[in-house]
Parts: C-alpha cells; structure tokens; sequence
C-alpha cells in the first residue's frame, strides 16, 4: 500500500489535535463543512469523548483517540455494519503492529484482551451525500498506555502486555487496515466476508452472555451473527433469538462459577 508523508493510506488526510471536544464530532463538523474524506482525526485528549449510547469515555493521556470520515457508496441502513468493519479493523491493526495473546472482539464494538475492554468503536452518525450514499463517521479509541477506572467493568491496555505504541503509530496501523476492511466491505457488498472475518476474531460458539435491552436482560450463549450483523443468542430454552441492539456482558456458566 501507498503511504501519505503522515504514514496514511494516499489520498487520506490527518488532523491531529491537542483537544477536541470529541473526534466524532470534529469529524462531523468536517463533514458538514463539506470534507467528504477520507479523513482521519486524532487528539491527545478528549473533553468530552463519548461511547456507546451517550457513555462518557474517559480520555487519559498516551491513548488513541480517532475518528474517521468517509464518503461511502452505500444505502443508509448499510452503516450499522462499519462496526464490524471497524472491529476487524482494530484487531488486525494492532496484530499488524506486534500482537497480543487473548485479543478479541465482543458484539458489537468492543475490542477485548480475553475479558478486559482495551477498546471500543463508536458509528455514532452518518449524514446524506448531495450525490447517492452516505458520509459516515466511525470513532475508536484504543487503550495504549493506561486504562479508564470509571467504566464498571475489567479494562486493561496494550503497554501492560507488551505492546508500546504512540498514538501515531497505532492510527497508521489502523489507517491501512480500515482501508483494506472498507475497500472489501464495499459498500456491503462484502459483508459476508467481513462476518466471517469478525467471527474469527470473537469469542467461540457457545460462549455464556447476557444481552441487556430495553425489554429486559437475556441470558443464553453466544450462537453466532447473522447475516446483516445482528447477535444471535441462544437462550435456555434453545430458542435462537436475534439482536440488533443491546448491551452484552460475558458470564461464566455454572461449571465456571
């Protein structure tokens, strides 16, 4: 692959930040400003970074922060699958950059070092393209160098098992493999590949989880995504039952307790 002189995929560009208010919505605001990418934004900290339904992300120093923009040929409804995409991405980003035993991914956006979070990705928007398709904007912070204390579950980060990265380094890394996963991806077209992609790198068939919705908590095992990328849950009854949202949290089967 072609590199820019900012160690970028060619023809991508970098803003890189001391602060900003979040790199979502330095993107969007680019975005909106009518820079349809690809672009990347990075910054050292975060003053209001957030995850997943409105979480706050606690930014400590040393720490990836970025988001990525990007016009996309593709139906609205098609976005939800970038992370995914983005998953796949992340793990074969920092396997480029050395490797960690025990990486792994959890549904939907969670990058995992056996249990513990050491990342997270965020599609928090896209907004409609004057022409067909959408500009989608997808954030991921990864834990480089220390580990949020805030986030009511195990985390953990790369240094403390080996893996030294700047936040540069670890964005080039991710910059070619989001290019790779986005150019297979292709819009959707190739989201049979990219599933099968982040089941390789998730935990294995039968994996004791509960999901919780605004229904309620369901416990089962995991069975699965399907073929848009919803999480299929096996329940104690049998019952394969399909997801499209919701919390997941690992549990240990009674043999494990």
């Amino acid at each position: 692959m072609t590199l820019s002189p900012a160690g970028l995929p060619e023809g991508c560009s970098l803003i890189d930040l001391d602060e900003v208010d979040s790199t979502n919505a330095e993107a969007m605001r680019c975005v909106l400003a009518g820079n349809y990418g690809p672009l990347w934004v990075m910054a050292a900290r975060q003053s209001a970074g957030r995850g997943r339904s409105g979480r706050q992300w606690t930014s400590k120093p040393g720490n990836l922060y970025a988001s990525y923009a990007s016009a996309l040929s593709c139906a609205p409804a098609k976005a939800g699958e970038l992370s995914l995409v983005a998953g796949v991405a992340a793990i074969d980003a920092i396997r480029l950059a050395g490797g960690v035993p025990g990486l792994r991914l959890k549904w939907p956006n969670d990058i995992l070092i056996d249990r513990a979070k050491v990342g997270g990705i965020l599609v928090e928007s896209s907004s409609p393209m004057p022409q067909a398709g959408i500009v989608a904007v997808v954030g991921v912070g990864l834990n480089l160098a220390s580990a949020p204390d805030d986030l009511g579950r195990a985390a953990t980060f790369l240094a403390a098992h080996g893996l030294n990265l700047s936040p540069r380094d670890a964005l080039c890394f991710l910059a070619q493999t989001m290019q790779d996963w986005i150019t297979i991806w292709h819009g959707g077209e190739g989201f049979e590949r990219v599933r099968r992609a982040w089941l390789a790198r998730a935990g294995e068939i039968g994996e004791a989880l509960t999901i919780n919705t605004l229904q309620g908590a369901v416990s089962g095992s995991f069975a699965g995504i399907d073929e848009h990328g919803a999480l299929l849950i096996r329940d104690g009854e049998g019952l394969v039952r399909t997801f499209s949202f919701g919390d997941v949290t690992l549990t240990k089967k009674d043999s494990e307790a």
